[in-house]
């Protein structure tokens, strides 16, 4: 699948299988739209070709290029003229052309359709620490449904959760690569996607799928504080103190001077244990406080000791029991 939109375009979002393969730059396409606003479409539709034209033989190269069985999909925003002329020109280079109907544009209709569709939830919930998404990753493992929201949106949630992380997407693209995880669930099976809030970094949560996020039963795991320092320690223990020591600055509003600089001057020292435990009693708080805003069932699991494969299965466990007993909605 081509999606001859601009760069920009693409960056800000694309459909996850599309390779960019832009008809103009993000300046000849601006060039393109103000003539359109001052001069009208014949006169853009005659720059656009004057701006097209010397790239047509490069095209049909990058096209051959890239090794299909010269069965294409093209598409652009709405399906216009931008993937009209690239179809015309790959299908005169003897390429199978399909256009996309309606163009990115119907794409990203469906994306938000798509979490309006009926599906069982089951939050996994537990305080910074206790280990949630290596839990998550076991009960997939486990042949249970996950949809990792921090996995998609490069970020763990917190003032550190970006460190040792790619780049995040934006809102739009978050929304894109979710979509088409959660078109493959089973609608006849729970999916478990950790308890997070409205924003994981800069990526929002699909206000559809927030609201059945809030309304869904919640499982919340539980560790002993030390086991949770131990865990965030080995976490973020090779993270580059400069990043930690950034990252525990940007609390200080929420923690306070005196705290953030002990917890700063705990990192300086090596000593980042006694970090976390200063910066945990503030993300407690956040989180029990996020937590009661839900107004729903919440079923503590104490996984004192155990690893995540052993958590997932004690899950699993008590989740068939709720359901046998509907304490889970379907």
């Amino acid at each position: 699948m081509l999606d001859v939109r601009s760069p920009g375009e693409y960056a800000q979002g694309h459909i996850p299988s599309a390779v960019s393969f832009p008809l103009f730059s993000d300046d000849e396409r601006s060039q393109v739209g103000t003539c359109y606003k001052r001069q009208g479409r014949d006169a853009a539709v005659e720059l656009g070709l004057s701006l097209g034209s010397p790239k047509l033989l490069e095209f049909v190269k990058s096209a051959k290029a890239l090794g299909t069985d010269r069965h294409l999909r093209v598409h652009c925003w709405r399906g216009g003229m931008r993937s009209s002329s690239m179809g015309w020109l790959l299908e005169t280079a003897g390429f199978q052309v399909t256009l996309l109907t309606g163009g990115y544009k119907a794409f990203r209709h469906w994306v938000l359709a798509t979490f309006e569709h009926p599906q069982s939830i089951v939050i996994l919930g537990g305080m910074t620490g206790t280990g949630k998404t290596a839990v998550l990753t076991a009960l997939a493992a486990q042949d249970a449904q996950i949809l990792d929201l921090e996995r998609w949106a490069n970020h763990r949630g917190s003032s550190y959760g970006s460190l040792g992380l790619p780049p995040q997407p934006s809102t739009e693209h978050f929304e894109n690569e979710i979509a088409l995880q959660w078109r493959h669930l089973n609608p006849q099976q729970p999916v478990w996607i950790e308890a997070e809030s409205r924003r994981i970094g800069v990526c929002r949560v699909p206000q559809a799928l927030f609201q059945r996020m809030m309304a869904a039963t919640v499982l919340e795991i539980q560790r002993p504080r030390s086991e949770r320092i131990a865990l965030l320690e080995k976490e973020y223990g090779t993270a580059n103190p400069a990043d930690l020591i950034a990252a525990t600055d940007r609390l200080r509003k929420h923690l306070g001077g005196l705290r953030t600089q002990e917890a700063i001057d705990h990192i300086h020292q090596g000593n980042l244990a006694a970090a976390i435990d200063l910066v945990l009693d503030y993300y407690d708080k956040t989180y029990r406080y996020d937590l009661e805003k839900r107004h729903v069932s919440i079923h503590t699991v104490n996984i004192a000791g155990l690893d995540p494969a052993q958590s997932a299965a004690l899950l699993l466990e008590k989740t068939q029991r709720m359901l046998e007993k509907c304490w889970i909605p379907s």
